[in-house]
């Protein structure tokens, strides 16, 4: 035979290992003949390429099933214990590392502050080092590898490099940095992006082949997927939903120009826009320690009456318009089939606001999108970023079949 034809022979049977291995890991446990059925392959192929998996330990036998007329179907599933990864928010309130094992169960968890709302460079990538270094020590299997969600674009030249330019991020070659403190294979992606990710895998967006996830924190951005991929655009910075410019000439945004959507919905600007309303209605400020207590105090005085109240309860109707407005937008350009709400600060305000939202968006969206599309809180809570850092090391291995 040919290199050429080894090669050919090679690459069959990777595909083959990959596709019976995604089959197993969503979709598991499942018999032999459950995954000739599902992946078309001969039977053959189905018993070299398990065969194949159990020796590499990946896959392990879960116990059998009756079958009509014949011996007991052996059931097979991902052994989920083989490895561990790691996954990583980076985010301007904390940095959340957690550590899982392959199936994503949740084994470890750490939060470090972000020191005066400030993401330091320097400080960012002591912080990761001093996490790694310490969810490592406990792992019980091998680290498959790390995967990180960050504030920005990044691009891929070929280490991964961040251009976050509302945190002051100008192509920060964060990867590289990291790369001074442990071996680990790292996996670094936009914030959004691994969030809508973890959804699309275990949460709200199962099922959906085009929807749109969005991500409220101190900021306000979005992943878009469609035909089950992330759309990334030409220079990876697709999805920048807060970066859309509603209010001509408005409020100035943290990037520097004016009107854009998170200077009106991202937590840094509903908080600052809630201390003036306050001031001019002559009520108290939110005097709180972090951001995330001070939205939830807010969330809290809109139940008050009085001037407090009344001021608080502005500022949550003009977000709640701004947000509708927005996936307005969104379901009139991408018709996706869901819109998806996320973040901390949205997973606190939309439980809220979320009737509200939803009567916005059908009010200035064009009713047949609008009708085919639904609008949802995030199914994974505040560790979503987190969880869909750690999907990367595990669609590298899920697409390599091993």
């Amino acid at each position: 035979m040919t290199d050429e034809g080894r090669r050919n022979v090679r690459d069959l049977r990777r595909a083959n290992r990959a596709r019976l291995l995604r089959q197993l890991y969503f979709h598991g446990p499942l018999s032999r003949q459950d995954l000739i059925q599902a992946t078309g392959l001969s039977s053959a192929s189905v018993s070299n390429v398990v065969a194949d998996l159990l020796d590499a330990g990946l896959v392990v036998e879960a116990g059998a099933v009756e079958s009509e007329g014949g011996r007991p179907r052996i059931l097979l599933r991902v052994d989920t214990s083989c490895f561990e990864v790691i996954g990583i928010d980076v985010g301007e309130t904390r940095i959340r590392l957690e550590r899982f094992d392959l199936g994503l169960g949740e084994l470890a968890a750490l939060d470090l502050p972000v020191v005066g709302g400030s993401l330091d460079q320097e400080a960012v990538v002591t912080a990761i080092a001093a996490g790694l270094a310490e969810l490592s020590a406990d792992a019980a299997a091998p680290l498959l590898g790390v995967g990180i969600g960050v504030p920005g674009i990044v691009q891929h030249q070929p280490y991964a490099v961040v251009h976050g330019q509302t945190v002051g991020w100008d192509a920060f070659p964060l990867e590289e940095r990291l790369r001074e403190h442990t071996a680990l294979p790292l996996f670094i992606d936009n914030g959004a992006t691994t969030m809508a990710q973890a959804e699309m895998w275990f949460g709200a967006g199962r099922d959906a082949d085009s929807a749109v996830f969005l991500l409220l924190g101190s900021g306000a951005g979005a992943s878009v997927i469609a035909d089950g991929a992330p759309f990334r655009g030409s220079t990876t910075s697709a999805g920048e939903w807060g970066h859309l410019n509603v209010q001509y000439q408005g409020r100035l945004c943290r990037c520097g120009a004016r009107g854009c959507l998170e200077a009106y919905v991202g937590a840094e600007a509903v908080i600052a826009r809630h201390a003036e309303a306050a001031q001019t209605a002559g009520a108290a400020g939110i005097d709180a320690a972090d951001e995330e207590e001070a939205l939830r105090l807010i969330l809290a005085t809109a139940e008050q009456s009085g001037p407090a109240g009344d001021a608080a309860r502005s500022v949550l109707d003009e977000t709640a318009v701004r947000i509708g407005v927005g996936i307005a937008n969104v379901v009139n350009f991408l018709n996706p089939q869901r819109v998806i709400i996320g973040g901390w600060a949205g997973l606190a305000l939309a439980p809220v606001l979320l009737p509200q939202i939803r009567e916005v968006v059908r009010e200035h969206a064009l009713r047949l999108p609008y009708s085919l599309t639904s609008i949802d809180l995030g199914a994974l809570g505040a560790d979503a970023v987190a969880r869909g850092a750690a999907t990367l090391p595990v669609a590298r291995l899920l697409e390599a079949g091993a």
